[in-house]
C-alpha cells in the first residue's frame, strides 16, 4: 500500500475548552494508482488530511506510513525530502513565483533536487508540452490567463516525475471549460500510472474520480466506489 494511515488525530487547543479536533480518528489506505477525491466541506478536516498526507504538517496523533517509511518519526528537512521525492503539488491559488516565466517556475522544484543543467532542461520541456504550454515558457504569471497558470502549475508538480500528484480544488478559480480541461490533464496523468488524490468540496468534480472518501467534522463517513458515494 503506498499511503496507510491509521487512527490519525489533529487537535488543536488540546485539553482546552476551544479544543478542536480537525482529523478524529482517521484510517484510510490508498494503493499505488489510485486516482481518489476527498470531499467535504469546509471545516470536514479534508485540507487538514491533505496537508498531512503531503507531509506539510504531523498529526497530533497516529500513524502514518508513505511507500513503507515511518512519517511520524521524520524530522523538517527528512519530511521536505520525502515532499520533493515523491509528491507533487497542485493548488487552487496556482502559487507561481510571479518574478519567474512558466520555465523558471517549472525548472525550480528540479534545482531544489539537484537535477543537473541537462537533465533539468529535458524535463521542464516535456512538462510544458504535456500541459500544452510549451509555446508560453517565457511568460510571466501575469501574462497568463488562469487556466494556463494553472497549466503551468501542474507542469511544476510532474516535472519532477512524482508517483504523487495531491491537487488541492485545482479548479475552484477557474471557470467550468477549463477546469474540465485540467481534470482531463489529472487523468492523463492518471493512466500513465500517477497516483491522484484530489481535493474538492464539489460533487460533480468528486465524481469523477474512481474512489470517493467523504469527510464530515473529522471523520470519514464514506469511502468507497464514486457511484455510492452520491446516493
Amino acid at each position: 500500500m503506498l499511503i496507510d494511515v491509521k487512527n490519525l488525530f489533529k487537535i488543536y487547543n488540546e485539553g482546552e475548552e476551544a479544543e478542536v479536533r480537525a482529523l478524529d480518528g482517521v484510517s484510510v489506505g490508498i494503493d499505488r494508482g489510485e486516482f481518489v477525491a476527498i470531499i467535504g466541506a469546509s471545516g470536514s478536516g479534508k485540507s487538514t488530511l491533505m496537508n498531512i498526507l503531503g507531509c506539510l504538517d504531523i498529526p497530533t496523533y497516529g500513524d502514518y506510513h508513505l511507500d513503507g517509511l515511518d512519517v511520524t518519526e521524520l524530522n523538517d528537512r527528512q519530511l521536505a525530502h520525502v515532499r520533493n521525492k515523491q509528491i507533487g503539488f497542485i493548488f487552487q491559488g496556482y502559487n507561481l513565483i510571479p518574478a519567474l516565466n512558466a520555465w523558471e517556475n517549472v525548472e525550480l522544484p528540479l534545482i531544489y533536487q539537484g537535477v543537473p543543467a541537462s537533465r533539468r532542461a529535458d524535463q521542464v520541456e516535456e512538462a510544458l508540452e504535456r500541459v500544452n504550454m510549451a509555446d508560453r515558457a517565457k511568460h510571466r504569471p501575469t501574462e497568463m490567463s488562469g487556466g494556463q497558470q494553472q497549466r503551468v502549475a501542474i507542469a511544476r508538480a510532474i516535472a519532477t516525475r512524482p508517483p504523487i500528484i495531491m491537487a488541492d480544488e485545482p479548479t475552484g478559480a477557474l471557470d467550468s471549460k477549463t477546469g474540465l480541461h485540467v481534470l482531463e490533464i489529472l487523468h492523463s496523468l492518471h493512466a500513465d500510472g500517477s497516483t491522484i488524490i484530489l481535493i474538492t468540496h464539489d460533487n460533480g468534480i468528486a465524481a469523477t474520480a474512481n474512489r470517493v472518501v467523504r469527510l464530515s467534522d473529522g471523520h470519514i463517513i464514506y469511502d468507497g466506489a464514486r457511484e455510492g458515494a452520491f446516493q
